[in-house]
């Protein structure tokens, strides 16, 4: 157990570092961004929503990956198993369960799926934060 709590939590730490990263970026980037003298506040509130949700997308399948690649190294997936698949069933909590890992990583799916909640629930406050500061430099720029 103490050596799926490792890998688990290694893989967790790498996936916070990322989106830790990526957030970084997007704060700076709203902050940086302004809508004076935009002729179509709503355009450009659609185009800042976008780029933000797209690039949290990004992040979060390259968090995917990483754990597939994890699986992959500890051969936590029965042979003929889709890593991909299997990382995004436990990352986001959907839980088919049509592939259950190998018993001595049974405890990789639980974590997946913590660090997972964590961080989509992370992307969502930032959606808002971003949003927020957008509106507010639209609303101000009246």
């Amino acid at each position: 157990m103490l050596r799926q709590l490792l890998v688990g939590g290694g893989v967790s730490v790498v996936n916070i570092a990322i989106h830790a990263l990526v957030m970084t970026i997007l704060v700076w980037v709203a902050r940086a961004v302004s809508a004076k003298n935009k002729s179509h506040p709503a355009v450009f509130l659609m185009a800042i929503m976008i780029s933000t949700v797209s690039v949290l997308m990004a992040a979060h399948a390259v968090e995917v990956i990483v754990w597939s690649l994890a699986y992959l190294i500890v051969h936590a997936v029965p042979a003929g198993g889709n890593l991909i698949y299997f990382a995004f069933v436990n990352y986001t909590t959907l839980g088919y369960g049509d592939i259950v890992p190998v018993e001595r990583w049974r405890l990789l799916g639980p974590i997946t799926a913590l660090n997972g909640v964590l961080l989509i629930g992370w992307s969502t406050a930032v959606i808002f934060e971003v949003l927020r500061r957008t509106l507010e430099r639209t609303e101000t720029q009246r």
